[in-house]
């Protein structure tokens, strides 16, 4: 009968690969157990989150009045047909420093998204070292290279990837996109508002300037009614008291012309400061007031106020990425895993770096634990959650804002537009009074003074009307900025 045979011994290469697992194994082992201890980092109970408002505690209706929306083009300046205006708001939109500013937040934003994602990839490098160093006789390195001046190098390859297990990342890259997105609608509302500035100081200036003339017209007429009534207290036609009747309106006059120069000046200056150009470049803009938009208010407010209030979406956006930072902050309790690898070449002389003895590699399992740091952990959850409810409350004042700012607007134009036909029936009266004296002094049958007296009232109601047409204007401008200005949130 033949002996059992004796089992084969392991390989040396075999007994290597199972010496270098072992830890790694055990590594792996240590990792699952410290999964379980996740109890011994308590997570702190909130309290309840604050709520955004809804739609219908806003007031706003599922749909705009006749079931449509105001229809708005992103660039809505031009419906003026101005080309002056259009050039001042382009050159106001490419060189403002506050939209520069704008820019330069939505750049960082999306470095920042970008670097949230970067979290979600394996981490790749190498490297080289190279030392010329003294071995010490003493050392742990023995003869002969104890006490030899030697070269040690290193070449080698690494990754390391964290494993996102309790989506700590995906947290962080959601909050970084809500961030960039936030900083992108502000971006839009600094443009929306910066476009409605610049058209209403325009047409305000059109109608100062329109204002000017008109006084320097009634001027010129109150001053020949009074060189008219001069002459008839000079024959005895008229008292003095006649004459001082016909002197007062001058003055006023003349104060309300300095006044309307003044207040040119100041919007030459406003314009200049919003499209970035010296105040001389505008010295000579005298813009023409037009007529008013056949633009009219739309006073039930739909849902599409939400997505084309480019500062409510801002606002939106900042809860979206306040809310992520909620997230991440709890994800902060739970374990972090990450596998790191290496492989290179490690040797005592640079002549020996490349040889196949001097090869070298490992990886194995990574494991961070929060069991004594919770305090710190807590009070950054409690604090992102206050930033959080901070958030809601900006958006539902955000949200209640926009509402009663279109509603104003919307009141405001309703009003304007209702007012409109009563003025044009005042100054069709006035000049129609006008014709009357005229007709009558061409007859006979009436004095010079009746006629420039009835053109004074026709100008005065001229005045009225062009203050009435330039507060439609604006109310019409302030009306588009209130509803987005023609943007919608493409997101």
């Amino acid at each position: 009968m033949r002996p059992a045979p004796a089992p084969k011994r392991a390989s040396k290469k075999m007994k290597n690969i199972q010496h270098y697992f072992y830890p790694v194994t055990l590594m792996a082992a240590l990792a699952a157990a410290a999964l379980l201890m996740v109890g011994c980092a308590p997570i702190p109970v909130l309290p309840k989150a604050a709520t955004a408002v809804s739609a219908e505690q806003a007031g706003l209706q599922a749909r705009s009045s006749e079931g449509r929306s105001l229809a708005l083009n992103a660039d809505w300046w031009s419906a003026f047909n101005d080309p002056q205006l259009d050039a001042l708001i382009s050159r106001a939109l490419a060189e403002s420093p506050s939209l520069a500013a704008a820019r330069a937040r939505i750049a960082r934003a999306a470095a920042a998204t970008d670097n949230a994602g970067a979290a979600e990839r394996p981490v790749i490098g190498a490297g080289f070292d190279a030392t010329r160093q003294l071995f010490t006789e003493r050392g742990l390195v023995p003869p002969p290279i104890a006490g030899s001046v030697r070269t040690t190098a290193t070449l080698q390859l690494g990754i390391s990837y964290d494993w996102d297990f309790f989506g700590r990342h995906q947290a962080e890259l959601a909050a970084a996109l809500g961030t960039q997105q936030a900083a992108e609608a502000e971006g839009a509302a600094a443009r929306l508002m910066l476009s409605s500035s610049v058209a209403r100081s325009y047409l305000s200036l059109a109608r100062v300037l329109g204002q000017a003339d008109l006084v320097k017209q009634q001027l010129a007429a109150r001053e020949q009614a009074l060189a008219l009534v001069s002459q008839r207290v000079a024959a005895g036609l008229d008292s003095g008291q006649d004459q001082r009747t016909a002197e007062t309106p001058l003055p006023d006059l003349k104060r309300q012309g300095l006044v309307l120069d003044e207040q040119a000046s100041l919007l030459r200056h406003q314009l200049a400061a919003l499209s970035a150009q010296p105040a001389a470049a505008l010295a000579s803009l005298a813009p023409v007031l037009p007529a008013a938009l056949t633009l009219q208010s739309d006073a039930n407010l739909g849902l599409d106020l939400l997505g084309r209030r480019p500062d409510v979406v801002a606002a939106r956006w900042r809860v979206e990425a306040a809310t992520q930072q909620v997230s991440a902050a709890r994800a902060q309790f739970y374990p972090n895993v990450s596998l790191s690898a290496f492989a290179g070449f490690s040797a005592i002389g640079l002549d020996q770096l490349l040889k196949s003895g001097s090869q070298q590699y490992g990886f194995g399992p990574s494991l961070r634990l929060p069991l004594f740091d919770t305090g710190r952990l807590r009070a950054q959850l409690k604090g992102s959650a206050a930033e959080a409810d901070a958030a809601v409350a900006a958006y539902n004042a955000a949200v209640f804002d926009a509402v009663r700012d279109a509603s104003d607007q919307a009141t405001t134009l309703n009003s304007l537009q209702s007012q409109t036909p009563q003025q044009q029936a005042l100054l069709a009266n006035a000049e129609a009074s006008l014709n009357l004296a005229q007709s009558r002094f061409d007859a006979g049958l009436g004095n010079r003074l009746a006629v420039l007296n009835a053109s004074a009232a026709v100008l005065a109601q001229r005045r009225q009307s062009l203050d009435l047409r330039g507060l439609t204007l604006d109310s019409q401008i302030s009306l588009m900025r209130a509803l987005g200005g023609g943007w919608s949130d493409a997101h």
